[in-house]
């Protein structure tokens, strides 16, 4: 099984919401800060929300402008992205990201979001 796989993308109108689930195997989640990532065709991969690995620190970039909020339950090896108030330009493949302190660093494949007007 990949170590992170994502759900929970899909087709919506836009002023929807959707959540995002990653579920990460094979290696101690609990201790890897754990990101959200999305990449529209043509443009480069960017940063989504960040939450530390204990989940008390989060950062968000600043086109979410306070719709997503990120979480993670350690004890089920998840991570979430709770997505409200969805914007055609939110349409994007979304990646789940874990890094540790050492390096180490984990993709999963991608989920589709697809905001219509």
């Amino acid at each position: 099984q990949a170590p992170l796989v994502e759900s929970g993308g899909g087709l919506v109108q836009a002023g929807g919401s959707l959540r995002l689930s990653c579920v990460a195997s094979g290696f101690p989640f609990s201790y890897y800060t754990g990101s959200w990532y999305r990449r529209v065709p043509g443009k480069e991969r960017e940063l989504v929300a960040a939450i530390s690995s204990g989940g008390g620190s989060t950062r968000y970039a600043d086109f979410v402008e306070g719709r997503f909020t990120i979480s993670r339950n350690n004890a089920e090896n998840t991570m979430y992205l709770q997505m409200n108030s969805l914007k055609p330009d939110d349409t994007a493949v979304y990646y789940c990201f874990a890094s540790s302190e050492d390096a180490a660093t984990y993709w999963g494949r991608g989920t589709q979001v697809t905001v219509s007007s």
